[in-house]
């Protein structure tokens, strides 16, 4: 590995230690951190703890899943393969199955316009806007019923899928998102037009000078029309706005992760996502 790409992955471990942080309390067992997630919302998830200098270990990460059944979370771990290139072979030995996603790296210079993949709108969320709550609502429905249909290939699951999905956001959890949005440690977008509605959304978690995209999505019915790079491109150009210096994401496949490389985006590492095998 070469310096540059070492001290990418360097910023890229410490965001993700910092990322869960205001929402969560810790809880360290050996060389792995379980966030706790304080109040109501997503559950996160155990990583390698930030400085251990040990790798983790089967132990640690059969202390984590007792903790997690306990608590009643999700037995998840997250980690950067190039960082920990030890704890696959351990998660897989704990009877975890492990998804190997691409972790690629935005290339400012290669940046298209996102007009040049789509001609349906894309806008970003203002929390000062009467409708914020609402859009913050349907961009969740369009990730539900995008992550519910996965791939790239176009499907039946549309319009009527996404306002099924739609559900009533909390007061907490709104001013949660207002408040981020309002800081910059978040960016929210929505694709869609007039007659169709909602199509495509993505979000954007932001610390300091450096940003992940993530939850980009489209609607099956709407999939193949660019929208999900055009979505891809939006975040990312209103982050190199803010100053963001270091823009990444995860790629949920091979598949996908060409979708990004279309947007400026090469591949750095391996982002491994750990959770219980599916008993057959």
């Amino acid at each position: 590995m070469d310096l540059t790409c070492a001290d990418v992955l360097d910023r890229l471990e410490r965001f993700y230690d910092a990322v869960p942080r205001d929402g969560a309390r810790t809880e360290e067992y050996g060389a792995l951190v379980l966030f706790v997630r304080d109040g109501a919302g997503w559950p996160f998830y155990a990583r390698p703890r930030l400085g251990a200098d040990e790798a983790p270990t089967l132990a640690d990460v059969t202390a984590v899943r007792a903790r997690q059944r306990e608590l009643g979370l999700p037995e998840a771990f997250e980690w950067v393969h190039e960082h920990q290139p030890d704890l696959l072979a351990v998660a897989r030995s704990a009877g975890l199955s492990v998804l190997e996603a691409p972790l690629m790296l935005l290339e400012p210079q290669r940046l298209p316009d996102p007009g040049t993949f789509s001609d349906v709108p894309v806008r970003v969320l203002d929390p000062a806007e009467p409708g914020f709550a609402a859009d913050i609502a349907l961009r969740r429905a369009v990730a539900a019923v995008g992550f519910a249909n996965g791939g790239t290939a176009r499907g039946d699951a549309g319009p009527a899928e996404r306002d099924a999905a739609l559900a009533q956001l909390d007061v907490a959890a709104l001013e949660e998102e207002a408040t981020r949005v309002a800081e910059g440690r978040r960016i929210s977008v929505l694709a869609g037009t007039p007659g169709e509605g909602a199509l495509a959304s993505g979000m954007a978690m932001r610390v300091d000078d450096v940003a992940e995209i993530a939850g980009v999505a489209t609607l099956p019915s709407a999939r193949q029309r660019g929208l999900g790079a055009a979505v891809t491109a939006t975040l990312a150009r209103e982050l190199r706005a803010a100053g963001t210096d270091l823009i990444f994401l995860s790629a949920g496949s091979e598949d996908i992760a060409r979708v990004y490389l279309r947007v400026g985006f090469r591949r750095v590492g391996t982002a491994c996502i750990a959770e219980p095998a599916a008993v057959i």
